[in-house]
């Protein structure tokens, strides 16, 4: 069974910044990828950020240069470092770990707000 245990949403004003943090607890296996999605409301789940276990990442457009995702693979634990907030960004942020057993499984986490407002 695999857990996903997420930290660090809250309220901050535009141009500040937030770290999100989520920990993988259970049978993690060595092919996987970790990522944040995130969900406005009214609008679809969306892919914000996303690291693989060798350590390659991909990014929304609407967020390159100003979130970087990192990970700590010692600790199954992924990271989300957001700078420069917008309103835009105001969504519950969800962990996701996709694990590979001859295919992809997918785990979520119970999601985080992020409230960017002033």
């Amino acid at each position: 069974q695999v857990q996903l245990v997420e930290s660090g949403g809250g309220l901050v004003q535009p141009g500040g910044s937030l770290r999100l943090s989520c920990a993988a607890s259970g049978s993690i296996l060595s092919i996987n990828a970790m990522a944040w999605y995130r969900q406005a409301p009214g609008k679809e789940r969306e892919l914000v950020a996303r690291i693989m276990s060798g350590g390659s990442t991909n990014y929304a457009d609407s967020v390159k240069g100003r979130f970087t995702i990192s990970r700590d693979n010692a600790k199954n634990t992924v990271y989300l470092q957001m700078n420069s907030l917008k309103p835009d960004d105001t969504a519950v942020y969800y962990c996701n770990l996709a694990l590979w057993r001859s295919s992809w499984t997918d785990y979520w986490g119970q999601g985080t707000q992020v409230t960017v407002s002033s």
